[in-house]
């Protein structure tokens, strides 16, 4: 028997190969689940995301939005999907103001295709990373002494000799659950290859695996310059491309790609199925 819902209409964009699905639901409220958050981010059975991001109306700012992980999670925080969303919402004067829960977030044209987004400071206090108990942020009590960061969701950054060399489907979830981390933690691998040039791979929580993570690019910058590896502007290649992070005094802005990649709809009776 057909549903009675309505088809629910969606964008696919990505990022560096970071995917999302985003619904924009200013002119429809639509009631978003865990259990609709799982079932579109399957890549079998639904359309596949590493994150959902759902645009809102908001009275101080262009949009509001909430992020969901693949796993049903929530997010506080996607650099690369608040990056593709500021492009699509882009007028003619260039900015953008975006409401997350790491506060009010301003996105600019940075000419060439890129947009440039700041993230804002950079949580460097062990109880609002959070971390479960009081040490040396900079010097984590880990084998492989590796930093912790916040940038709304936690991160945990090591600095090895060789990135790619790290069995991340191992090494990222054994991590991510430590408990030194009570909210879990976003998991990066990254090692210097030039001045002001890191490469990095990362694996985030409640996604696994990912081409590239904005979030996670800005801890790994701020981690890498506290450490004396770098200075504050940094260009870091990714699985899926490029992405430059300067943190100024005002914030940690990040400046690269995005891409709108199609327009889709999703049937009432896969929403009756899965709602």
């Amino acid at each position: 028997m057909a549903s009675d819902l309505p088809h629910l209409p969606f964008m696919k964009m990505h990022g560096l190969g970071n995917d999302f699905v985003v619904i924009d639901r200013r002119a429809r409220d639509v009631p978003v689940t865990t259990a609709l958050a799982r079932a579109i981010g399957n890549r079998q059975r639904g359309v596949g995301f590493d994150q959902l991001a759902v645009i809102d109306s908001d009275a101080d700012a262009d949009a509001a939005l909430t992020f969901w992980n693949a796993d049903g999670s929530l997010s506080s925080a996607c650099g690369n999907a608040t990056r593709c969303i500021a492009r699509y919402l882009m007028g003619p004067s260039g900015v953008v103001h975006l409401r997350t829960e790491r506060g009010l977030l301003e996105a600019r044209d940075a000419s060439d295709g890129l947009t440039t987004v700041n993230m804002g400071a950079p949580i460097l206090d062990w109880r609002t990373i959070p971390l479960a108990r009081e040490m040396d942020v900079d010097h984590l009590p880990i084998a492989g002494d590796p930093v912790a960061t916040g940038m709304g969701n936690p991160h945990c950054t090591f600095f090895v000799d060789n990135a790619e060399g790290v069995d991340l489907a191992t090494f990222g979830p054994a991590h991510e659950h430590n408990p030194l981390f009570p909210e879990r933690t976003n998991v990066q691998v990254a090692h210097l290859i030039g001045p002001d040039h890191l490469r990095m791979r990362v694996w985030e929580r409640g996604a696994g695996v990912t081409l590239a993570s904005g979030s996670s690019s800005c801890a790994t910058a701020v981690a890498a310059h506290r450490r004396g590896l770098t200075s504050r502007a940094v260009t870091i290649e990714l699985d899926g491309g490029t992405i430059v992070i300067d943190w100024r005094d005002d914030g940690v802005w990040m400046t690269g790609p995005t891409a709108h990649v199609f327009d889709g709809v999703l049937t009432p009776d896969w929403l009756e199925a899965n709602t």
